[in-house]
């Protein structure tokens, strides 16, 4: 929301600076994302004269002009087909920066003859889109004086972030009503004066009360529709609002100033009477902005006998929309339901100013003032003569009561004000406490006639007030937040209980795990594209109301945020990226807590003991999830290693990873822990990214709890005799997995046999094909006594006998 500094002091009568204002907005919970002064950045420029045009001798398209800027003449190049003599418009002077060319002029010589500056166009002066030929201003604008100065561009552009529940505030008026109750000035009486129109109002009705509950317009004929006045325009092209023609600026300017949306229809070009009904399906209406909308029977439209010329609050139709030479005209001031135009915005994929105002709740009460307004406007600017209003149908206008106890200040917003305050401030912002309506009608002896708790009536204007916490709410903004005290809790005797849940807890030991092993952290979007949601299983859960297309789906995966985020650090020249994310993927089920990992990038830099440099691949994605899990208190030693299944085989995410270079770790063939090894070259291919990626993803909810066993750690025993050490060396068909192999050998002797690993597979001569050598070290821990070579020989046959069970064989 835009609006220049003297647009709000037509409403607001304040003495205070730009920089008391703004920090007053911001303070009452209207953020201010900037101010602009968009006079500073053209302050070279000024008017200028164009004494002479001549042809130039060397170019047919080109004029050679004499231009007086009030320092004498001087020789310009110009290809604008409008420069002529005698027009006055817009010089600047080498040293002058263009914005809208990002060039500095100098002295320049154009097909031979010499150019000392620039006559500029709108464009160039990024003003405006005009770019047919240089700006034309009156004949009597002071030559020599600085543009800013005469176009009025000096007033600064203030530009805050309205909130989806401030509706009040997608006006001018409404912001300069916070900023009275806040105490920075007084705000000025609306005028809206009925235009007492002659004969009948316009044929008008409403078809779809729930859509369009009230429909009022008002007709003037005999209008000119030419330029609106120069500060009307100043103010629509200082907030970036391009002037179009009088009946199109007031209807803007409205919008703008109080918030209420409007449209003005040629009647030259309707057939009958206007209706406001539920559009059939299929109807299809060319809007404003030229594109083509089908419509469905949830739709609420403004039609006439014939068409649709309006998508009811959102934007009018091309056909029926005013020209330069419109003569009758129809002001329509309507209240469309909120969730009526946000459903249909949702559906269209159209969005425009008057859209984000009737989605947030446009004030029902004001559509008699807000069309005395714009007639009066239409014809003060425009001439012509009034018909009487149509009034179709009935706002929702009921007033709405709020029982408040202003001892609530203190307890819900932990700040201590005085009633008399609490209720000044109420009446500020419109509200109303008892029987006093109105700032001007408080009196300490009226309000005593108030005794315990306030009936407080909510003006027409605040859809989002509904309760006495609103209330509170309302106070302490305007008290201010930063006058809230800090106040410790009550500490309770005694050593304080642990308060982190086992699932918190969970997480800071896997948070903690990984950047020790040096993985940087990273926070990333918990929103995603439905393309980059795709390769991990789709979006289950769809925003109604995205941002934006890029943000609509919630992440499947943590994987999709950290491939964006390794992307943008590659191509920044990061030579080895290791990320990780903790936080939640969301299932069709349930949302689930989980650890992502990526790995990208050089695992080891190139040297010259080294070589070349190395990349990352599935056993580096393998060793972080078990020393992850580890870290977490899942039993690794359990775990078994078994494929991804894929997502026609209801795998999760299974698509992404790359077939035969990832795997699962599972406790049992059902409970999966976690998901390893290399991305797929396609999902890498949609991320811009080159080169392997490993990825891991910990599903935290499936590690099971540990048990509780207090603060102190079990005692440190080692084992009192030397453990034995024994390598066999199998072989198994290539189809093995390794990992069964070791769990069969592991399993050979439970009670003597502690660990097994594979520490060699070989291929090539001496291994006859389909067949791989596997290398397998057992660990043997003897308890009460060491162990005779007899009982090592026995564990040994039962080790071999174990892996004949699973195809292999002890190598010779």
């Amino acid at each position: 929301m835009k609006f220049t500094l003297s647009w709000l002091k037509q409403h607001l009568d304040t003495d205070a600076t730009l920089d008391r204002i703004v920090d007053a907005l911001t303070r009452i919970g209207l953020e201010v994302e900037g101010v602009e002064n968009p006079g500073e950045k053209l302050a070279a420029f000024r008017i200028g004269k164009v004494l002479s045009a001549e042809p130039h001798p060397q170019a047919d398209k080109l004029q050679v002009l004499s231009v007086d800027a009030g320092n004498g003449p001087l020789q310009v190049v110009c290809g604008a087909p409008n420069a002529r003599a005698g027009l006055v418009g817009v010089f600047g002077a080498p040293g002058a920066y263009v914005p809208g060319l990002d060039v500095t002029l100098k002295v320049a010589s154009i097909r031979g003859v010499e150019s000392n500056g620039m006559m500029c166009s709108t464009r160039e002066l990024e003003l405006g889109d005009d770019h047919d030929g240089i700006i034309e201003l009156p004949d009597d604008a002071p030559v020599g004086t600085p543009y800013p100065d005469y176009a009025g561009l000096t007033d600064p552009v203030i530009d805050v972030a309205i909130t989806p529940n401030r509706q009040d505030c997608m006006g001018v008026r409404g912001i300069a009503r916070d900023l009275a109750a806040f105490g920075l000035g007084t705000l000025k009486p609306l005028v809206a004066t009925p235009v007492a129109g002659e004969g009948a109002g316009p044929d008008v009705r409403t078809d779809d009360p729930e859509g369009c509950p009230a429909f009022f317009a008002q007709t003037v004929s005999g209008v000119t529709n030419g330029d609106s006045p120069d500060w009307m325009r100043r103010r629509l092209t200082a907030i970036g609002q391009k002037p179009i023609s009088a009946l199109v600026d007031i209807t803007n300017y409205v919008m703008i100033d109080l918030g209420r949306p409007l449209h003005v229809y040629d009647r030259a070009k309707l057939t009958g009477g206007l209706v406001a009904r539920k559009a059939q399906a299929g109807e299809q209406v060319v809007a404003l902005n030229g594109k083509t909308y089908t419509l469905d029977a949830t739709m609420t439209v403004i039609a006439d006998d014939t068409s649709v010329h309006d998508i009811g609050g959102i934007m009018g139709g091309e056909h029926s929309g005013v020209a330069p030479e419109t003569t009758d005209v129809l002001v329509e001031c309507a209240w469309f339901d909120p969730d009526h135009i946000a459903r249909t915005g949702q559906k269209l994929l159209l969005t425009s100013d008057a859209r984000s105002r009737f989605e947030r709740g446009v004030d029902p009460a004001f559509l008699d003032d807000g069309l005395a307004i714009a007639t009066a406007l239409v014809l003060e600017i425009c001439g012509g003569s009034a018909s009487g209003v149509t009034r179709a149908g009935e706002p929702p206008v009921a007033p709405r009561l709020v029982t408040y106890d202003p001892r609530l200040c203190a307890d819900l917003g932990g700040l201590h004000v005085a009633p008399e305050r609490q209720a000044r401030i109420l009446l500020s912002l419109g509200f109303s406490v008892g029987a006093i309506t109105t700032p001007d009608a408080y009196s300490d002896a009226l309000f005593a006639t108030i005794a315990g708790a306030w009936p407080v009536t909510i003006p027409s204007w605040r859809r989002d007030v509904d309760g006495p916490a609103d209330l509170v709410e309302e106070i302490v903004r305007i008290v201010g937040i930063d006058s809230v005290p800090s106040t410790p809790l009550p500490r309770m005797p005694g050593v304080a209980t642990p308060t982190a849940t086992s699932e918190q807890k969970l997480e800071r030991r896997a948070r903690r795990a990984a950047a020790t092993r040096g993985l940087d952290e990273a926070v990333t979007w918990s929103f995603l594209s439905e393309a980059e949601a795709a390769p991990f299983g789709g979006g289950a859960w769809t925003l109604a109301n995205p941002i934006s297309e890029d943000l609509k789906v919630m992440r499947p995966s943590l994987l999709p945020g950290l491939l964006a985020a390794t992307a943008r650090n590659l191509k920044r020249g990061a030579q080895t990226v290791r990320l990780f994310e903790i936080g939640r993927r969301y299932r069709a089920e349930a949302e689930r807590p989980t650890l992502g990992v990526i790995l990208a990038g050089d695992r080891r830099a190139r040297g010259w003991r080294e070589g070349k440099a190395a990349g990352f691949d599935a056993f580096d994605a393998k060793a972080e999830a078990l020393a992850l899990l580890a870290a977490a208190g899942a039993p690794v030693d359990n775990l078994q290693v078994m494929p991804v299944l894929s997502a026609a085989e209801g795998g999760e995410a299974g698509d992404a990873w790359h077939p035969g270079q990832s795997g699962t770790l599972r406790l049992g063939p059902k409970t999966i822990l976690a998901s390893f090894g290399m991305l797929h070259p396609s999902v890498l291919k949609a991320f811009d990214l080159d080169g392997a990626v490993a990825g891991v993803e910990l599903y935290l909810d499936a590690i099971p709890p540990k048990r509780a066993s207090g603060f102190m750690r079990p005692a440190y025993t080692p084992p009192a005799l030397q453990a034995v050490r024994r390598d066999f060396a199998f072989l198994v068909p290539t189809t093995l997995a390794a990992d069964s192999l070791v769990r069969a050998v592991k399993g050979a002797d439970k009670a003597a046999i502690v660990s097994a690993r594979v520490f060699d597979v070989f291929t090539g001569a001496g291994v006859e094909d389909g067949h791989k050598s596997v290398a397998v070290e057992i660990v043997l821990q003897p308890t009460a006594r060491s162990f005779t070579d007899e009982e090592l020989k026995a564990v040994a046959d039962k080790v071999v006998a174990a892996a004949a069970k699973q195809g292999a064989s002890l190598r010779n």
